[in-house]
């Protein structure tokens, strides 16, 4: 059960899924509600109060809301009620073309977003409101054939959606929540619903750009096959990419990862102009999670946190591929790499705790490379473009993890190649 305590806003009513009046709420009143009241599922529709009166349909008063845990029941209730919508509002953006000509799923969309508000209301989330009544009002033009849905739209909330996802998982783990920019993305999207027609699929590119970290879109980088893998090490480069693909053959999800991880790796630091050594950067990529197949294949796409002795285990991954780098002469610094490589920037990495500046330069490339193809995974049905899109700014909303030098190369190089997919359609 949650309680419900009607602040700076009006509670106009509670309605059963018939549209039936069970509660009339006023400025001030509280009540106690549940997931079912009088046996029926209820949700809460709600009217802003602004200057002294009541304003339908009303733009969020704009004054800053706190993302804290109220009630935390009501907030773990709406965390599950979040799990169930978001594969919903996925599939539905995932089967939405430009032109948006499918009515009803701009209105499945749209009673998604307006559960999401009412689930916010009923568990005292009260930050998530001013989001999703901001979608939600942009969803409502489309339907009204105000707005033509575009792609951006769909980005846009997706995206939205992700960032909400993490701020939720945060406040439940205790977490800072500052790299996650809630104040900006708020003021950015509270100004969506009210822009001209023509002007909104702009604007949406633009907060999709501030989500990945990229204000404009920057010039292409060379983009290209590694080079330099030749020489003396060769034959040890080719043992250790023969290592590398058994662990993708032991996993059809892991197919191909071994060369889009180099391909990326090698982009990020030809960008950089090569501080890091090619071969050994390349060696790293190869060997960074072959202790993996030393760990229970549960682990290896386990979704959510890691209990304790997960994370024990997990942990102990990178120090064995190190290890046996180490062992072989000349690759110390490709197994510095390695060992480093889930270090973060404000110490809460592993396996040492390593900060900023004792990690390498290599392991922050390695870092970025890694979790940008963990996050792509995780959102693979959505599509290769939407897959990247989503995991780009996933990595920017985790800003403390990672060296900011290296994250907005990073971020250089994968809006070249967003662009360059939707030079050629991709999808």
């Amino acid at each position: 059960m949650a309680s419900v305590f009607c602040r700076n806003w009006l509670f106009l009513r509670i309605l059963n899924t018939f549209g039936q009046d069970i509660h009339i709420l006023g400025l001030g009143d509280r009540i106690r509600a549940g997931w079912r009241l009088n046996g029926v599922r209820t949700t809460a529709g709600c009217i802003y109060w602004e200057h002294g009166k009541p304003t339908e349909n009303a733009t969020m008063l704009t004054q800053s809301i706190v993302p804290e845990i109220i009630d935390p029941m009501g907030f773990q209730d709406f965390r599950d009620a979040v799990s169930d919508y978001a594969p919903q509002l996925e599939q539905l953006v995932c089967h939405m073309g430009d032109g948006g000509g499918d009515t009803e799923k701009v209105a499945q969309l749209f009673r998604i977003l307006h559960s999401i508000k009412g689930d916010a209301s009923l568990c005292q989330v009260f930050f998530v409101e001013p989001y999703a009544h901001a979608l939600e009002t942009l969803l409502d033009r489309i339907r009204k054939k105000e707005l033509s849905y575009q792609e951006v739209i769909g980005d846009v909330l997706l995206l939205v959606l992700d960032r909400l996802v993490l701020v939720l998982d945060a406040l439940a783990y205790g977490e800072p929540l500052d790299d996650l920019q809630l104040d900006s993305l708020r003021t950015a999207l509270e100004k969506l619903p009210d822009l001209p027609a023509d002007e909104v699929p702009s604007a949406c590119a633009r907060l999709v750009a501030r989500m990945m970290g990229t204000s404009a879109a920057p010039a292409a980088p060379p983009v290209g096959s590694a080079q330099g893998l030749g020489g003396h090490r060769f034959a040890d480069l080719q043992f250790f990419r023969t290592l590398a693909m058994q662990l993708e053959y032991r996993l059809p999800a892991f197919g191909g990862r071994t060369e889009r991880n180099l391909a990326l790796a090698l982009d990020i630091n030809r960008l950089a102009e090569r501080p890091v050594n090619v071969d050994q950067l390349a060696a790293a990529v190869y060997m960074h999670d072959i202790g993996m197949m030393l760990l229970p294949e549960a682990l290896w796409l386990r979704a959510g946190r890691l209990g304790d002795e997960e994370r024990r285990q997990m942990a102990a991954h990178p120090g064995w591929a190190g290890g046996l780098l180490a062992r072989m002469p000349g690759w110390e610094e490709a197994a510095r790499m390695v060992l480093q490589h889930h270090e973060t920037q404000d110490g809460g990495g592993y396996p040492d705790g390593l900060r900023s500046e004792a990690i390498c330069d290599g392991a922050c490339v390695l870092a970025l490379v890694d979790a940008f193809e963990a996050v792509t995974l995780k959102h693979a049905q959505q599509g290769q473009r939407r897959s990247m899109l989503r995991a780009v700014a996933e990595l920017n909303a985790s800003e403390r993890q990672f060296h900011p030098e290296w994250l907005q190369l990073f971020n250089q190089v994968a809006r070249a190649r967003l662009e360059v997919r939707e030079m050629v359609g991709g999808r």
